[in-house]
């Protein structure tokens, strides 16, 4: 059975909505602790025992294993010390003390948190007083509850047993992906300066032309937040159409080359996704792999990748037929075709194994057309 997968949740300090916004009181706690409901012992009103009607427990416990399911995936999140501490305080710094629900579905009125601290010491932290034995760096809070509804019916019921918390973090792994692309980009924008290269080549056909402008549009629904200005007039070039030097070839090879990894077809709000549209894709990565070559500029590899995948003559291919057509639709072509290597058949896309596009030069392909009984590249004037 595979293992589930581990995921730490960070805070992303430059998101106007990160970290916690409410605590919730909830039958369930994800982190598995219940909270105590504090009795007046010192307190007295007219020489008459009172409630002091406050519930007290951990909010967040660091490095704890909490079990999530989506879906079919199972997997596990953790919030390190550093998070957990974080969270706190920006949860009173963003005055959300007075934010609270019920089972995260229901607004409450009439809670607030009145205590909050991080436990520093195993033995002598108050908590101890109550029966829990929590680790150091554990998020506590305690909240009065003026609300007789709640008190009397969940509280002292026992319906609710802990907190939880409701908030918006991210996923560390992908952060720092994000973040090496960006600085990819940054590299990348300060050699786009220094460029004199007079040579330029535009024959990258319609398939890198028609991911750039797949990037615009995304780029766009995410409020322009992926990639560096570099990545953005990279991408309004392509779609244009536009010659490249051959040292912008060399770094969209290079950032293409590198940024795949990050690319998620079916996470269109990942800026890894769209950074790699804008630079073309993966069209552009084989166009830019093969110009190279052509050129003189890339020494021809070979080698077997893994059971799906192996690379010969610096090209990828498929160990399927239906892998080879897939990736031929985002290169602009149809089909496929055969190579023998190591004993065994890969497939690459496309029918031909040729550098020579579809289409003539200020004219791209937009589908294909039906021609004395076959199936050919539909070229039109380019705009």
């Amino acid at each position: 059975m595979e293992e589930a997968q581990i995921i730490e949740l960070i805070i992303d300090e430059e998101s106007d909505i990160a970290g916690i916004q409410a605590i919730s009181i909830v039958d369930n706690p994800a982190i598995e602790e219940d909270f105590i409901a504090l009795k007046s012992q010192e307190v007295k009103l007219a020489e008459v025992d009172k409630d002091k009607k406050i519930i007290m427990g951990p909010a967040l416990i660091p490095n704890k294993k909490i079990f999530r399911k989506f879906g079919e995936q199972e997997y596990f999140i953790y919030f390190s010390e550093h998070t957990v501490k974080k969270a706190s305080e920006l949860f009173l710094t963003k005055g959300n003390q007075n934010n609270s629900t019920l089972e995260h579905e229901i607004k409450l009125n009439g809670l607030s948190v009145v205590e909050s601290w991080i436990i520093e010491d195993e033995k002598q932290d108050k908590s101890n007083k109550y029966g829990f034995n929590l680790p150091i760096g554990t998020w506590m809070v305690s909240m009065k509850v003026n609300n007789d509804d709640v008190w009397n019916n969940y509280v002292k019921s026992g319906k609710v047993k802990g907190f939880s918390i409701e908030g918006h973090f991210i996923d560390a792994i992908k952060y720092e992906q994000d973040q090496e692309l960006e600085a990819l980009s940054i590299i990348e924008e300060l050699t786009d300066i220094l460029e004199v290269d007079m040579a330029t080549y535009g024959d990258y056909g319609s398939g890198v032309r028609n991911n750039a402008k797949r990037g615009i549009e995304l780029n766009k629904k995410v409020n322009n937040k992926c990639a560096t200005s570099v990545g953005k007039v990279r991408a309004q070039q392509l779609a244009r159409g536009e010659k490249l030097s051959v040292s912008t070839i060399k770094r969209m090879y290079s950032y293409l080359s590198r940024a795949e990894t990050y690319y998620d077809p079916s996470d269109s709000k990942a800026c890894g996704t769209i950074s790699y549209l804008l630079w073309g894709g993966k069209a552009a990565l084989s166009w830019s792999r093969n110009k190279l070559r052509e050129l003189g500029e890339l020494e021809l590899k070979s080698m077997i990748v893994d059971e799906e995948y192996a690379i010969i003559g610096d090209r990828l291919a498929y160990s399927t037929i239906e892998s080879a057509e897939i990736a031929a639709e985002d290169f602009g072509c149809q089909g496929y075709h055969e190579h023998e290597f190591e004993g065994k058949i890969w497939y690459m896309p496309c029918e031909k194994h040729s550098l020579k596009l579809p289409c003539q030069e200020g004219y791209e392909q937009i589908g294909m057309k039906d021609k004395d009984g076959r199936k050919v590249p539909n070229c039109v004037p380019i705009k």
